[in-house]
């Protein structure tokens, strides 16, 4: 168990107080137990914070206040907080890799993969031939890592999660339960003369870069003759879909449902809700924001660094909104 004095240091905060107490976990101030973290943004709910179970409570700046808690000061007591998350996990599971590393009796892994001395194969698992698993890396129950597939260090793959062959991971990626990465893309070729479709070529491949975390259930297909790419330090959430030879920029956040079709490119900075749709060839550039259940037709370019888009099709927020307005003042001439 780290001490806040450890945790103060590897958040950059300031600490007023006990910087030997103990920290076995975070929570909220209000279901926070002994031993808890917590953080408070509001002035109004210092108090309660105080008053709570935790051990320790990270605040924007020092308040009048006498208390025994130790105190952590951050300008930004919510990304101090999830840092602080985060440093404690990673103690956590170096506890438990120390405990139970190494591949299990009942997993496969062919002569020719390469696991990480360090690394933690968990039971009924398949590793491919010329497979790799990074130091640190956990690959959970139930997984198929395909041939030639590389996972970089420090990854956490979760149960029953499929890897196709060649597929390409980087360090520190989270992928959740049940996320098929690799997978054929949706392509065809229809034969006029007999009306039937015919596979086109699904040979390409998948990277993901360093930081990336796929949400669980999520599938992301390989490139058809190229590579379909997601860029460092994107999250994607559950029950996404995202099609051959897209294009995933840096610092992309993807809500739950969204669909992409194929040949997409999604520039660094991009945030978007649930359910958007995307359709082929589309083009979003730097730092726009897609609102959910937005649609984007094939093709458009969609470009405003800060700027929302709503609605199908996709259209600035203002925009959006007085074309709604007119509607509602047809509707009431009826």
């Amino acid at each position: 168990m780290p001490s806040v004095g450890e945790i103060a240091r590897a958040i950059g905060a300031d600490l007023i107080g006990n910087e030997q107490a103990r920290i076995t976990g975070v929570a909220s101030f209000h279901s926070a137990s002994v031993g808890d973290l917590v953080f408070v943004e509001e002035e109004e709910d210092f108090a309660a914070a105080l008053n709570s179970k935790a051990a320790a409570v990270i605040a924007s700046h020092l308040r009048d206040a006498t208390t025994s808690k130790a105190l952590l000061i951050s300008v930004n007591p919510r990304l101090a907080f999830a840092r602080a998350a985060a440093f404690l996990q990673t103690h956590s599971d170096a506890a438990s890799k120390r405990e139970n590393r190494g591949v299990h009796a009942s997993a496969l892994v062919l002569p020719t993969a390469e696991v990480g001395s360090t690394a933690t194969i968990d039971p009924w698992t398949f590793v491919g031939d010329g497979a790799k698993a990074g130091e640190r890396t956990w690959v959970g129950s139930g997984c198929m890592i395909g041939r030639g597939v590389v996972i970089g260090e420090d990854c956490k793959i979760y149960p029953n999660v499929t890897i196709y062959p060649g597929t390409r991971i980087g360090n520190r990626v989270i992928v959740h339960a049940g996320a098929v990465l690799g997978s054929d893309g949706f392509g065809y070729v229809r034969d006029p003369q007999t009306g039937c479709y015919e596979k086109f070529p699904q040979i390409g491949r998948l990277e993901i870069e360093d930081d990336v975390e796929i949400g669980a259930n999520t599938t992301i297909d390989r490139g058809a003759l190229e590579t379909t790419r997601i860029g460092r330090g994107t999250k994607v959430d559950n029950l996404v879909h995202i099609g051959h030879n897209c294009q995933i920029g840096e610092n992309v956040v993807i809500a739950a449902q969204a669909g992409f079709s194929g040949s997409i490119v999604i520039e660094n900075n991009v945030v978007i809700g649930g359910q958007v749709g995307i359709g082929e060839h589309a083009r979003v550039q730097d730092g726009v924001l897609l609102g959910g259940q937005a649609g984007v037709l094939p093709k458009k370019v969609l470009r405003g660094k800060g700027i929302a888009f709503w609605g199908t099709p996709a259209k600035p927020l203002r925009e959006y909104l007085k074309s709604l307005a007119v509607l509602a003042k047809l509707g009431k001439r009826e």
